[in-house]
């Protein structure tokens, strides 16, 4: 709107005639005064029309939530009226003209006061409304602004962004795939990817040496408080590097994000445990390390776990990983992968950033040579032509000069939790799914119809064929 001024700046306007726009949070009709509290992503300001307003005969009909721009006076407040413990509670707009830009119905839910009672539900059938409330808002600017800090500390030092695929290739390795049907090569499908991983692996073979991006992954898992479907990483890759080297790049940007956003760190530099300390000390590889004190002040305890066993048993008497198959062995355990040696007991040089009882982040330093990740496959019981079919495309890259390199993928939503105190990963996310796998405000998933499935070369079962 021309010449709208945004609430968060009215102070500087005091004195002065202005037009704001926003949404009517709420409304006080005292007869002779109506009183209301405007809204905008800025701030919310007190309005008042006065008896002999020509404001007063649209004042009588705005409800809750309306879209309205204003224009008025900007007072400051008597001081014996400061509200000091409010945004611009020194003060407050005389209102002379309301234009309604577009009416509300009643909201199933109060949106002026945390929704966080409200069921699930009806919170994410009318999400658009949730988002409007105080906590909602407060959450989704805190992540923009750990996606924004991050981003800065990584441009200063020396990273690219580069985006990878999002339909990609299934494989038979770690979670289930979302895929999807390929129209052009009936009976064909793509994947959505579960991580970029062996992509940002073959941008280290690409000389990019430093990479990163925001990475929207998808898979195929049983829900949880802190796990969905879909998730957001920040998926970072260097070149040329050890262990050591990324675990303190990573600690830096980290150090330097959360506190120029204002949190206290419990210590410095991190501590650090093995996997065998931490189940020793805490029972698990993920802890908090927080006195209920530090935990009331929103102190953030983070931590390194490292040197995890690379391989566990299956349920069949076989091996798997237990992270990644294109993890690198530390290097004392390099000959007993070749070999195929005391498997149980080979470590891995993946590590973990864990804080405040989450694991916040998960890396390794790479295979980077053929013979490595070949001999991973052969452990995990592959023959030499199902690890071609699986990774035969990373082998081949991995003849021309590949790098030693490593890297992490940091969760934005488990980090933006630990910064902004929620426990349910759906409450730093814009839609979320519900807990029975359903999307916020839209009706997914749901039949394709007739035309569509036979686009795609697809028959489903009913039910009852099941």
């Amino acid at each position: 709107m021309k010449d709208r001024v945004y609430i968060g700046d009215l102070k500087e306007h005091t004195g002065s005639q202005v037009s704001i726009c926003g949404w009517v949070d709420v409304r006080r009709d005292q007869g002779k005064m109506v009183f209301f509290d405007f809204k905008d992503m800025t701030g919310v300001v007190q309005g008042v029309v006065l008896p002999k307003s020509p404001a007063m005969d649209v004042a009588k009909d705005v409800r809750q939530q309306y879209a309205v721009q204003v224009s008025g006076l900007v007072n400051a407040r008597p001081e014996k009226n400061v509200q000091a413990d409010k945004q611009n509670g020194d003060i407050e707009l005389q209102i002379e003209a309301i234009e309604i830009l577009n009416a509300s119905e009643p909201v199933p839910f109060d949106i002026s006061s945390d929704t966080a009672g409200v069921g699930e539900e009806v919170r994410l059938k009318y999400r658009y409304l949730d988002l409007r409330s105080d906590r909602m808002q407060k959450n989704m600017r805190m992540r923009s602004a750990f996606v924004q800090k991050v981003r800065e500390f990584l441009f200063k030092n020396k990273f690219i962004e580069i985006e990878t695929p999002i339909l990609t290739e299934s494989t038979p390795e770690g979670s289930r795939d979302f895929v999807v049907p390929s129209r052009l090569h009936p009976g064909h499908f793509y994947a959505l990817p579960q991580s970029p991983q062996q992509y940002k692996q073959l941008l280290m073979v690409g000389g990019f040496e430093r990479y990163f991006q925001i990475a929207r992954c998808v898979r195929d898992e049983d829900l949880r408080a802190d796990r969905g479907f879909e998730h957001s990483q920040v998926d970072i890759e260097m070149s040329f590097v050890e262990q050591e080297d990324v675990m303190n790049m990573i600690e830096r940007m980290i150090t330097e994000t959360v506190e120029s956003l204002g949190f206290e760190i419990k210590e410095k530099p991190f501590p650090r445990f093995t996997y065998q300390e931490a189940m020793e000390k805490f029972g698990a590889d993920k802890f908090d390390l927080r006195t209920e004190e530090e935990k009331a002040r929103g102190v953030l305890a983070y931590a390194w776990v490292y040197k995890f066993p690379f391989f566990e048993k299956t349920d069949e008497g076989g091996w798997t990983f237990t992270h990644n198959p294109f993890s690198m062995p530390i290097k004392e355990h390099v000959e007993k992968l070749l070999n195929k040696e005391d498997i149980a007991n080979i470590l891995t040089t993946q590590y973990d950033l864990v804080c405040n009882g989450f694991e916040t982040g998960g890396g390794s330093i790479r295979a980077h040579r053929p013979e490595i990740l070949r001999a991973t496959y052969e452990v995990m019981g592959y023959s030499p032509e199902e690890t071609e079919t699986s990774v035969g495309h990373m082998l081949e890259a991995f003849k021309y000069g590949a790098p030693p390199h490593g890297g992490i993928a940091l969760g934005i939503e488990r980090n933006v939790m630990n910064l902004t105190g929620e426990s349910y990963l759906r409450e730093v996310q814009a839609f979320p799914m519900t807990r029975g796998g359903q999307t916020a405000v839209m009706k997914a998933p749901k039949p394709l119809v007739d035309k569509q499935l036979k686009e795609l070369g697809i028959a489903t079962k009913k039910e009852s064929d099941k």
